[in-house]
């Protein structure tokens, strides 16, 4: 464009009226200049030397040239003058007076604004999970990278590890990378670059909320196993609402492995002990007797019992004198660990000394009354 047709921006001058003067009820229609971030409208001009003019009435006109251009080259090579087209100010005094603009940049704010349409209409999006990391998903639409929390997952993906141990979450995550998902924007905060998707549908939400307000601490219902694994049950309250029942939940002898005690689809009666975030936690060893509480009637420090040893640990053996009591043997009244265990095989009943009994703790100990036996 020679330099003569060119049109200079537009400056505003700034004054006032008083309330009185018969120009003041037509100061609100005064269009206010562009600023930097706004969104125009204007007409293309014309497109000459990998510069494109835009006509922006009443403000003079605009320009998208350098990198902005290269950005765009793609969109504005399909573009002619007296097509209509939408930019962002990028600078309101640019080149040679001109109102710089960006097209990429408009693209951009535009796909803000679908994103916060979107939450408002809880609009659900099909993507595609780039990668995972500790804490939830990566994943992006329409060019912006976002985050999915593992707190915002469906129940069918939500990493069920036990007491949340980390790395092991981040080893269930990493299993749905590559995976499409059914998601909806819960967060879109353009300026901090924050896009937080929720796979959880609004609905979901609201129904899990309705349901958990039925229940209260204390509550006794009959429920569904969905599912058993290393530290716990799953049990199905109602259509919609599940809650956990830990491993230490589950009986007050010594649980292993809950996979042996409950399968899918077993009736089970739990105790709500817990309603904590949209939690619902359960217990079933709640709903029968603690054998603790009568132990003092049938034992007593130094009096010799049998047990079956359950269990090694760091500190011995433990032995269950009967169904959910049990002792520690310590390790100390043997040469090695090795000794230990073969002095006292798991699964199998050898003669003990109670040496410690506090039933009001739960605490108990043992003497191996073969011990001169486990040392030869």
């Amino acid at each position: 464009m020679p330099e003569e047709t060119k049109v200079p921006a537009a400056v505003v001058p700034t004054f006032t009226l008083d309330a009185s003067h018969p120009m003041a009820s037509k100061i609100d229609d005064i269009a206010t200049p562009p600023k930097v971030g706004d969104l125009v409208e204007g007409t293309i001009i014309e497109l000459v030397r990998g510069r494109l003019y835009v006509d922006l009435p009443p403000f003079g006109a605009g320009i998208i040239y350098g990198r902005e251009y290269l950005n765009a080259a793609d969109v504005l090579r399909k573009t002619n003058p007296g097509d209509s087209i939408t930019a962002k100010v990028v600078d309101p005094a640019g080149l040679d007076g001109y109102i710089e603009l960006s097209l990429k940049e408009a693209r951009q704010a535009a796909i803000w604004g679908e994103a916060e349409q979107a939450i408002l209409a809880q609009t659900t999006f099909t993507v595609t999970v780039e990668e995972a990391n500790k804490g939830g998903l990566i994943l992006s639409w329409q060019g912006i990278q976002g985050f999915l929390p593992a707190s915002q997952l469906s129940k069918d993906h939500y990493p069920r590890v036990p007491e949340g141990d980390k790395e092991k979450i981040f080893g269930e995550l990493q299993k749905l990378t590559g995976q499409t998902l059914q998601v909806r924007i819960i967060t879109a905060d353009a300026k901090e670059g924050k896009l937080i998707f929720s796979e959880r549908t609004g609905e979901e939400e609201t129904e899990k909320g309705s349901l958990i307000d039925k229940y209260q601490v204390g509550d006794t219902v009959e429920g569904e196993v969905t599912g058993a694994v290393d530290f716990g049950v799953f049990v199905k309250l109602e259509h919609g609402l599940e809650g956990l029942v830990h491993i230490s939940e589950l009986d007050w002898g010594l649980v292993e492995d809950p996979r042996t005690l409950f399968k899918v689809g077993d009736k089970v009666r739990v105790k709500v002990i817990e309603i904590k975030d949209g939690k619902v936690s359960l217990s079933i060893k709640a709903l029968k007797e603690n054998p603790w509480k009568t132990a003092a009637d049938r034992y007593k420090k130094g009096m010799e019992v049998h047990g079956v040893v359950i269990k090694y640990n760091k500190h011995g053996a433990l032995a269950s004198i009967e169904e959910g009591v049990a002792g520690l043997v310590h390790i100390s009244e043997f040469e090695s660990p090795a000794t230990l265990r073969d002095a006292l095989e798991l699964g199998k009943t050898y003669p003990f000394t109670i040496t410690l009994f506090e039933p009001k703790d739960q605490r108990m100990t043992l003497a191996y009354a073969g011990a001169t036996k486990a040392k030869k």
